[in-house]
């Protein structure tokens, strides 16, 4: 059984809206992020939540058009993404996170990463 099991993705167009999911049981106690990853790029964390799913951190090039939001009861945390782009297509991982200063990490010791899902930005 995967850690992290992500859903939610698909083709958008320019200015469209996408809501991610990720639900994982084994994590539900800590601090999630959204990373994204293109091709020959390494993957770049996007969206941080805490672990009482009260505190978010965005990186530069999401900050104002998505929102990482969390259901600890469902174990599930979500990224509402709007005013796609298509700098935004992308493979989407959840996964756990810390924060160095205003930087989205995985921690180190991370490496069960989910299938992730498909983001396409196009017209």
């Amino acid at each position: 059984q995967l850690p992290f099991v992500e859903s939610g993705g698909g083709l958008v167009q320019p200015g469209g809206s996408l809501r991610l999911s990720c639900v994982s049981s084994r994590y539900a106690a800590y601090a999630i992020g959204w990373f994204r990853q293109t091709p020959g790029n390494d993957r770049e964390g996007i969206a941080y939540i805490n672990l009482s799913r009260t505190a978010t951190t965005y990186a530069d090039s999401v900050k104002g058009r998505f929102t990482i939001s969390g259901d600890l009861a469902k174990n599930t945390v979500y990224l509402q993404m709007n005013s796609l782009k298509s700098d935004d297509t992308a493979v989407y991982y959840c996964a756990p996170a810390q924060l160095d200063r205003q930087t989205i990490l995985a921690p180190p010791w991370f490496a069960s990463w989910g299938q992730g899902t498909q983001v396409t930005v196009s017209s």
